[in-house]
């Protein structure tokens, strides 16, 4: 369903977890911490409760393998073809059982240049829990979605049962990567879908605009922007802007030198490919005299759509030739959103800090955006330094101050991993397609460039009030590397989340005005920590001091009310937390504020579902340095205990609502950090409760503002 791309996704939340440093650096280059060791072949990594898919999952070459995927209670053992003798890998490896991880969906280390990646959805209705067998440089990230109960899916789910291979249409869609995915107007399917074609050729200034055309048959969506250049023509051409405008808004919501926004930090061709980039949403293709480029990310506009290019350089760029197709778009205006693709120069990036490769709240006037991240791409430096790839990911969505994405490194994020060993490659979704293997091998400056994409589709990211992507530079922002990005994106101006009530603990009046009871809770307490936001320290100097709140933790039930919007399409409760508390779980009520007789003991509670945390501020390390080392038992306790945590409650109990009753029921879970560690003590923390309601987005009631 890839034309789908521009739809609001309502009630999907996406995490992005991984096996990173818990106190912020690079230790084993951010491999081997686990939430817990069940055995010394059962390392957990991920461990989740409630509806869902995981989409994603990373592991650098074999390392961990074989894997649990333990899926709603059933252990389905997956394992990569090298884990069998792992000193001796085997070339041309693949995941097994191999009739249920083909490719496209899955690609080996072989020919990602150092990672194992794996596409395949693996559904699951209750619970999900990775476990690494292994733990030697056992490093990973993963991404998977939960869903609201009661979400508008495509299909239900059903929980993934270690047979059934992936749909032979979707394998046979991502093998058309580096083709063309939508048909011409004079095509069967073309005229069934009503595709309209134009076609035209510009020369582009050295310094100054020109458009390329104004297109006013609207509402529609633009499918597919293409253009060529001659081939002596190409590396010019790589700096030249891209700039589309939408509805005649203020703003252009596409922005980006041209070969960044086609996945690559430059379009000089080092060893004479036929694609530099072979992305399944975007082309980068030599022929014999021309550079071709293709661009198929549907792209919804409701008045106009204006396409511009922008002169960078010192000459003219003559002959540039273009075409785009667009369908008429007949949904309503609030189900989609526009397409972005934001660029940013970080030519000095500041020691301590994330880069910002985007910040909704700061786009094109509006501080409230509903939408979904799709990708990135990176020039990460122009000097062949492949040291900065040790940054890793952090995003936040949604007014979260935790991160829902934090990854391993940025070669891990593009599909890599051992930083490619310099090497290029170029596949569906990940890719490192420019940059010689060092510096004393570079041709020239152009061959020094060195870039990385990465696409979402499954995997994407959906916020609805504001999204901040954010990349460490260098192992702990201290790189000084030159990156520049460009980050894809879905937004509409305005918010499909709205905060409607918050609950703060040990604040009297807060606690009476949501009739909070809680009998087994402790005494309101200070807490002086951290959010999990990179080093603190850098240099000796202070990066993210730490602040003070304060909580309570109860072993028993909490009760409270909570405002929502009565038109909500499903909520979001948010809890702010003391993480040093391990494997926080719930069951969660849910009861109309009123009670049928007007007592309290009459209402009518409804399970809403498990809030379950797993792992704490304290994870198990366990890094041995030999292929087949026993699993070791390293415990290490971070500073960081501030966690924000989700939880999602169908429309079915907040529909119509306009104030909702919640019991939190504490469940504990005895779990030792590893066989034979005792237990800390378990408890339920709250420092804060914040509720959002899903709504419609406003959308383009009136696109000109």
């Amino acid at each position: 369903m890839w034309e789908r791309w521009p739809y609001q996704r309502i009630g999907a939340r996406a995490y992005m977890r991984s096996t990173y440093d818990r106190a912020g650096g690079n230790e084993g280059a951010d491999a081997s911490h686990f939430l817990y060791q069940l055995a010394d072949d059962f390392n957990v990594t991920l461990d989740v409760e409630g509806q869902g898919v995981l989409y994603f999952a990373r592991y650098n070459h074999w390392h961990g393998s074989p894997w649990h995927y333990v899926v709603d209670g059933t252990d389905h053992l997956v394992q990569e073809s090298s884990s069998a003798d792992p000193t001796n890998p085997v070339p041309g490896s693949v995941f097994m059982p191999e009739q249920l991880f083909p490719r496209p969906l899955t690609w080996t280390w072989d020919v990602t240049k150092g990672a194992d990646l794996l596409w395949v959805p693996i559904p699951f209705e209750r619970s999900f829990r990775m476990a690494y067998s292994r733990t030697r440089y056992g490093t990973g990230y993963y991404i998977y979605h939960l869903y609201v109960a009661g979400a508008n899916l495509s299909r239900p789910i059903r929980a993934w049962d270690g047979k059934t291979p992936p749909d032979r249409d979707v394998l046979a869609l991502i093998e058309r990567a580096g083709s063309d995915l939508v048909p011409r107007p004079n095509s069967e399917e073309g005229r069934a879908k009503g595709v309209r074609q134009e076609d035209g050729v510009a020369s582009v200034p050295p310094q100054g605009a020109v458009t390329l055309l104004q297109l006013t048959r609207a509402p529609a969506m633009l499918r597919a922007l293409e253009m060529s250049v001659p081939r002596d023509s190409a590396v010019e051409f790589s700096r030249v802007r891209l700039r589309i405008t939408w509805d005649g808004r203020s703003s252009p919501s596409v922005d980006a030198p041209v070969a960044l926004f086609y996945g690559t930090g430059t379009f000089y061709n080092r060893d004479g490919r036929e694609y530099l980039v072979k992305a399944f949403p975007v082309h980068v293709r030599y022929a014999a005299d021309r550079l071709h480029l293709a661009c198929f990310f549907p792209m919804p506009f409701f008045r106009s759509a204006r396409i511009e290019l922008i002169g960078a350089g010192t000459i003219p760029i003559p002959d540039v030739r273009w075409s785009v197709r667009c369908t008429p778009y007949v949904d309503p205006p609030n189900h989609v959103a526009y397409f972005h693709a934001t660029y940013r120069d970080h030519s000095q990036p500041e020691v301590g800090k994330d880069l910002i490769l985007l910040d909704t709240r700061e786009q094109e006037g509006s501080e409230e955006w509903s939408g979904h991240f799709v990708g990135t791409s990176i020039i990460f430096s122009h000097r062949s330094n492949l040291s900065t790839l040790e940054g890793d990911p952090r995003f936040f969505f949604d007014d979260s101050l935790s991160p829902q994405g934090y990854g391993t490194g940025t070669e891990e994020w593009n599909g890599g991993g051992d930083y490619w060993g310099g090497r290029n490659m170029t596949l569906p979704f990940v890719g490192h397609p420019v940059g010689a293997r060092n510096e004393q091998e570079a041709a020239n400056e152009q061959d020094d460039i060195q870039s990385a994409y990465r696409f979402l589709l499954a995997d994407l990211m959906p916020f609805g009030r504001n999204a901040r992507i954010q990349l460490e530079h260098g192992g702990d922002n201290t790189s000084r590397e030159h990156y520049e990005t460009v980050t894809y994106w879905y937004g509409a101006p305005s918010p499909s989340l709205v905060q409607t009530d918050e609950l703060k603990m040990g604040d009297a009046a807060s606690e009476q005005a949501h009739q909070y009871s809680s009998p087994d809770a402790s005494a309101p307490y200070e807490i002086t920590s951290r959010y999990e936001w990179g080093p603190d320290t850098v240099d000796g100097h202070e990066i993210f001091p730490a602040h003070t709140d304060r909580g309570r933790c109860t072993k028993g039930v909490s009760e409270f009310t909570l405002q929502l919007r009565p038109d909500n399409h499903g909520v979001l409760l948010r809890r702010k937390l003391d993480y040093a508390f391990p494997n926080q779980r719930a069951q969660v009520y849910v009861a109309d504020e009123r009670p049928r007789s007007g007592q309290a003991r009459d209402r009518r509670w409804t399970l809403a579902g498990i809030w379950f945390l797993a792992g704490s501020n304290t994870c198990v390390y366990s890094n041995p340095k030999d292929e087949l080392g026993a699993t070791l038992h390293n415990v290490e306790t971070s500073n960081r205990r501030f966690r924000d945590d989700e939880f999602l409650i169908s429309p079915r109990l907040t529909r119509g609502r306009s104030r909702i009753r919640i019991r939190v029921r504490f469940t504990p879970v005895a779990t030792p950090l590893f066989p034979g560690q005792p237990v800390p003590e378990l408890v339920w923390s709250e420092i804060r409760y914040s509720v959002y309601c899903w709504v419609m987005a406003a959308g383009f009631s009136n696109p000109h503002h």
